[in-house]
């Protein structure tokens, strides 16, 4: 007798077949190291692989589909707080630059302020004797710089920043002091009762520096002040040219 195999159409479908959509999510989520990180009790759980003598593939219920997905929300949580954490230390690090370039330039500022400060020698007072004045009491026969009226023991301030390169008697001049100023400039004081700076001292506008008198060759007490481009006598330029270059009317 021969035997008719059935071909009906409501075979039931294979355990291979039921399970390959959910192990093809589970082969993707794997590559990213999700699956990696769940609990080996978990999957054990689960239906074991079946040997078919096909390629074996993992079932999961929706329990673990659920801890997946939970899994897969949580790192997609911590990567969007470390980018959150890394933009705001960004924009820590940009406006602790923007601030110390702040400063910097400040004190740039500052310091161009500063060096570009001048003041009068002598506070309220007024130039009795001009520059290049002729008469017999000079030795070159005319002034070499200006004379500030102002008692005995008046304060002379330094018209600027700068440092003291000479002090002390200056024959015709008394007692004097010569400053090198920041821009190459020299300034000199001279008749002066006393002297209150001494070699290589740094000098800023306005301090005193020494009082003036009537030393050296006089007739009376004043301040005897000169602008020259050396330290030297005969290198004269000026006084009331140089004061008023810097700001300073006289």
């Amino acid at each position: 007798m021969a035997f008719t195999r059935a071909t009906g159409k409501h075979r039931r479908p294979s355990r291979v077949h039921r399970t390959t959509a959910r192990a093809a999510g589970v082969a993707a989520l794997a590559t990213t190291g999700v699956v990696g990180t769940l609990a080996a009790p978990a999957l054990a759980a689960e239906p074991e692989v079946e040997q078919s003598g096909l390629t074996p593939v993992v079932t999961i219920g929706d329990s673990i589909a659920d801890e997946i997905d939970a899994q897969a929300l949580a790192q997609k949580q911590a990567a969007a707080d470390a980018a959150a954490r890394e933009a705001a230390r960004e924009r820590a690090a940009e406006a602790a630059k923007e601030a110390r370039e702040a400063k910097e330039r400040a004190a740039r500022e500052a310091e161009r302020k500063r060096l570009n400060t001048f003041v009068a020698p002598i506070t309220a007072s007024y130039v009795s004797t001009a520059y290049q004045a002729g008469s017999s009491l000079w030795s070159s026969g005319s002034h070499t710089g200006i004379d500030f009226h102002a008692s005995s023991g008046t304060t002379v301030h330094a018209v600027g920043v700068g440092t003291v390169v000479e002090t002390g008697w200056g024959g015709a001049y008394g007692n004097q002091v010569v400053i090198k100023m920041h821009d190459g400039t020299y300034t000199q004081y001279g008749h002066l009762s006393s002297i209150g700076v001494s070699v290589g001292q740094s000098v800023e506008p306005g301090q005193q520096i020494g009082l003036s008198g009537a030393t050296g060759n006089v007739t009376g007490p004043h301040l005897h002040f000169e602008a020259r481009t050396s330290p030297e006598y005969g290198s004269d330029m000026d006084p009331v040219a140089y004061l008023r270059s810097h700001g300073v009317n006289v």
